[in-house]
């Protein structure tokens, strides 16, 4: 017994200092939230800012709508709407940005795509037929592509190059091109410019779709917009009115408030969500 006690104490010394002295992994994955509001910063142009300070950003918007309101009309329960609406403002504005960029990136991958076999087809490798993306593909995407050939040219390792444009797009269709060029790299084929002509053609017939879906239902969106912000504008002018405050600093009217708050999310939610038109999903992240 006093062996095998020597052991464990030897043992458990052991990973203790094991413990102590060796470097914290930092190979942990974000949690999912982290990495939706990651790729939605990437994608509205702002990969510098980091999802905590986008979260800390919306608190402290919220907290300060809040005082001011609560200052100006002396009524909390009217303030914490209109702090709840400021706080999800910048949020809302990335979201925006998001998808005014998506939008504009989407018509532009085919012209990618298309370089991509105009180079393969001339015999460039895979590498370089990337790298030529940053110097003549469209001027809105030449950035990411040219810090690709810059990281290749100082590392020369394809494949963490290709992750680290992966992570610079945040784009689905990027995923795409760059698994269908990696796995080319790695097993070696003959049909890789069959599949990005495939790709291209698919892309274009995509936008013209979609483009037209959009605009049959941005007047819609629109008036759905204008009726759940209607009643939050007429609110706002009443509280300049001091018995309109007083009337909702009682239990009932915090109560009125809250159900039509509630109101107001569970219908705006619902109509993005009935109009909303499907978007490809990250999942060759």
């Amino acid at each position: 017994m006093g062996v095998v006690a020597g052991l464990l104490l030897g043992a458990g010394l052991c990973l203790v200092m094991w413990a102590a002295t060796s470097e914290p992994t930092t190979d942990r994955r974000p949690a999912r939230w982290q990495q939706h509001l990651g790729d939605l910063l990437v994608q509205a142009g702002a990969p510098q800012v980091t999802p905590l300070a986008l979260v800390g950003a919306c608190a402290a918007t919220g907290g300060v709508v809040f005082v001011l309101a609560a200052a100006l009309t002396g009524s909390p329960p009217i303030a914490a709407p209109f702090a709840a609406m400021a706080g999800y403002a910048p949020l809302a504005l990335v979201r925006a940005r998001a998808r005014r960029r998506r939008a504009a990136l989407r018509a532009l991958w085919p012209d990618v795509v298309d370089h991509l076999v105009s180079g393969i087809r001339a015999g460039l490798s895979l590498p370089e037929a990337l790298a030529q993306v940053g110097e003549r593909g469209p001027e809105q995407l030449r950035e990411p592509f040219a810090a690709f050939a810059a990281d290749y040219r100082v590392t020369g390792r394809f494949a963490e190059c290709l992750d680290a444009l992966k992570a610079r797009l945040a784009d689905p269709v990027a995923d795409r091109i760059v698994e269908s060029l990696r796995l080319t790299r790695d097993v070696g084929g003959t049909d890789l410019g069959r599949q990005l002509r495939t790709l291209s053609a698919f892309l274009r017939a995509d936008e013209r779709t979609r483009g037209e879906l959009e605009a049959r239902q941005s007047w819609t969106v629109a008036g759905a917009r204008v009726a759940v912000a209607a009643p939050w504008v007429v609110l706002a002018m009443l509280a300049t009115r001091p018995e309109a405050t007083a009337a909702y600093d009682s239990p009932i009217g915090a109560l009125v408030l809250g159900g039509g708050a509630l109101s107001s999310v569970v219908a705006y939610q619902l109509m993005l969500r009935l109009g909303r038109l499907p978007e490809d999903a990250r999942v060759l992240r």
